[in-house]
């Protein structure tokens, strides 16, 4: 630690940002890299001092920052002593929490890999003393969503069965667990990058993006200098809202000009359909020529591995701001100014970026988890958890595991079923539905959104999610163990149980501090609900 004089003012506890990183490391047990510290400067969370290239920060800042994060005592306070504070995960890194094909495919909802590989590995520690699951034993997730479940059961030796009654989660899932032949994907994308580009040059689209970017970079830099800029605001040395509307106005008129002189049309002549309304006219086009010479892949995993690449592509491409990619609200066709990154930003008017991202991203996931999985068998099954015949779905794709899954049946259950009123999980991947002709089977979610969180919706859920138990349990082993992840509000987990013939034996009370998404909202805190048999 050092003792300067800065610009006139004696500081107190200043370190270098190599000292930064080593003390973070320490005090949070986790690796904080200099980046992480850059990052936290940027965006406005703690001030940068110094001078001649020399920048340092306040301990003491820095160590506020992360106590308002992950206070245990704070939390302990809000949620009651019973919080397991083990099982919130805060040592870990945004990247081991979307570690490997984790990452291939955003997904509200989804629970971090930790804490499946909690409850489903073998190994004991300080914190767990009951083993639930071992290698070779079948796990099951009804509510696959994503398929971390699956995933982190493939790593530790343990065969599963998801079920989904989305299609483009079952798709999702599957990807993610399966192998595949990546050389003859890397030829196909090579392929697709060609026709890309050879498309683009027929068009204004890239030469007009680059000079409006070029204009940004100058207007921004002039403007809203980074990170002064936000250090002024969080001072309150800058009113954000006026000086921000004025700018807004200001590149307006620059962006306007450009599109006329580049002859660019911007909304397309469609407003129904959720690619008309979410897309701008040029992006539309090249998901629409991407997503044409997916379908004409005769290889059915390699096509389908590209689906779930460009629907992420996708997904990144909406003409929404950056705040907003979550939770849609209002198309973005113009320059717009950006909370997020208190700046001028811009819709998109191309895939490209995205595009060759996401390729060369999950190329590298998937050889990731090839070097981790292990030979054992995994599948999502596109069906409705109440009813599904899971032999009968097995029959005509693997008869070798169904003779294993008649003969030892499955040892339990980790899930995390739909929350009441709170996702429509077939909307937030409605792109996906459009551009590839997915079929929809919204009436049949479990306590969506649309529905609300009225007392016949929580009644429906208590009984739907009892259905599932009910069918599920006749593919248990007798000693089974069930484990389900809720935020259960409205204390309705009692009911379920009950309806199911089952009976609560303990509770994990999680705080849930670190979300997969990037639109992480409020910290709140969940349970790992036990099931076994009355």
């Amino acid at each position: 630690m050092n003792q300067l004089t800065i610009f006139g003012e004696e500081y107190k506890k200043l370190i270098s940002l190599k000292e930064a990183s080593i003390w973070a490391s320490q005090y949070l047990k986790r690796k904080v890299s200099i980046s992480n510290i850059l990052y936290l400067i940027q965006y406005g969370r703690i001030k940068k001092y110094g001078s001649n290239g020399y920048s340092y920060i306040n301990i003491d800042e820095l160590k506020k920052y992360y106590d308002s994060l992950s206070n245990e005592i704070h939390w302990r306070k809000k949620y009651g002593n019973d919080i397991n504070w083990h099982l919130s995960f805060i040592e870990y890194k945004e990247a081991e929490r979307t570690k490997h094909v984790h990452r291939l495919h955003p997904y509200k909802g989804k629970f971090i890999p930790q804490l499946v590989e909690y409850f489903l590995d073998s190994h004991t520690d300080e914190y767990k003393k009951e083993v639930y699951f071992r290698k070779g034993d079948i796990v099951l997730d009804p509510f696959c969503g994503s398929g971390t479940t699956l995933v982190q059961a493939n790593e530790l030796g343990i065969h599963s069965i998801g079920i989904d009654i989305s299609s483009f989660n079952a798709l999702i899932s599957n990807i993610k667990i399966k192998k595949h032949d990546l050389s003859l994907l890397s030829e196909k994308i090579r392929k697709l990058n060609l026709r890309l580009k050879d498309f683009q040059k027929e068009r204004n689209n890239t030469k007009f993006e680059e000079n409006l970017l070029s204009e940004l970079t100058r207007f921004n830099n002039k403007y809203f200098p980074s990170p002064e800029y936000k250090r002024k605001i969080l001072n309150n040395e800058i009113n954000e809202n006026e000086y921000s509307k004025e700018k807004e106005i200001e590149f307006l008129s620059i962006f306007n000009e450009l599109v006329q002189n580049y002859g660019i049309q911007i909304i397309q002549s469609g407003n129904e359909t959720f690619l008309e309304k979410w897309f701008l006219e040029p992006v539309r086009k090249e998901i629409d020529l991407l997503s044409q010479e997916i379908r004409s892949i005769k290889n059915k995993d390699i096509r389908e591995v590209l689906t779930v690449i460009l629907s992420r592509t996708a997904r990144s491409c909406r003409a929404t701001t950056h705040s907003d990619l979550a939770t849609l609200k209002e198309p973005i066709t113009t320059t717009y100014y950006c909370k997020k990154h208190g700046k001028i930003c811009k819709p998109l008017f191309s895939i490209n970026k995205w595009w060759e991202f996401y390729t060369e991203d999950t190329l590298k996931r998937l050889k990731e988890f090839d070097k981790l999985r292990t030979n054992t068998f995994h599948i999502c099954l596109n069906g409705d958890s109440r009813k599904i015949n899971i032999y009968k779905e097995l029959k005509n794709k693997n008869k070798k595991f169904l003779e294993l899954l008649s003969r030892n049946k499955i040892k339990g259950i980790f899930s995390s079923p739909p929350y009441v009123g709170l996702i429509d999980y077939h909307e937030q991947h409605a792109y996906a539905y459009e551009i590839f002709g997915f079929e929809r089977k919204d009436e049949l979610e479990i306590g969506p959104l649309f529905k609300g969180q009225g007392e016949e919706q929580r009644n429906s859920y208590i009984n739907s999610i009892a259905e599932v138990l009910v069918n599920c349990k006749r593919y248990l082993q007798k000693n089974y163990d069930i484990f389900l992840v809720a935020n259960d509000k409205f204390n309705l987990y009692p009911k379920i149980a009950d309806f199911a013939g089952m009976k609560i034996i303990k509770q994990f009370k999680r705080p849930v501090l670190n979300r997969v998404e990037k639109d992480r909202g409020t910290p709140y805190s969940e349970i790992i609900f036990h099931l076994k048999e009355k």
